[in-house]
């Protein structure tokens, strides 16, 4: 079996046996990912290589986001949920408009974005998991936002 596929069996049992602020925690860190590998992507000389790396990934960046979109419970999440919504249609209108426009500052904004949310959800989590009492108010959270 070679690296590759170890990796990938590797992410699909992590992605299956995680917790759900972990999957959370897993999607921020993929949309990050892909939008780093599409900024990358204006670095190719090659006009199809540029467009396909710059429009793929971006892509995969907005299926996760729309995944977090679609995931947040408006009902349960209250304001912190409403604000995420327009927090996550904004970063996808951002990403639409470097990849038709081909310009880096939506894919940069878009990763600071991600990145401040990705740091206060581990950080979320880092507090909120020290006892199981607060490990069930974190998955209660996961489950509103």
């Amino acid at each position: 079996m070679n690296h590759q596929n170890v990796w990938q069996s590797y992410r699909k049992v992590s992605t299956i046996t995680a917790p759900p602020g972990q999957l959370v925690l897993m999607l921020f860190d993929g949309a990050i990912r892909f939008c780093n590998q599409a900024l990358a992507g204006f670095e190719h000389d090659d006009p199809l290589e540029y467009n396909q790396t710059i429009n793929n990934n971006i892509l995969r960046a907005q299926n996760i986001l729309n995944e977090l979109n679609q995931s947040l419970d408006l009902q349960q999440g209250g304001e912190l949920a409403r604000t995420l919504r327009q927090l996550y249609d904004y970063m996808d209108r951002r990403l639409t408009e470097s990849n038709l426009t081909k310009t880096q500052e939506g894919l940069k904004e878009t990763i600071m974005r991600l990145g401040t949310l990705r740091g206060a959800w581990s950080e979320m989590l880092t507090q909120l998991g020290s006892s199981d009492t607060e490990h069930s108010s974190a998955n209660s959270l996961c489950a509103c936002v």
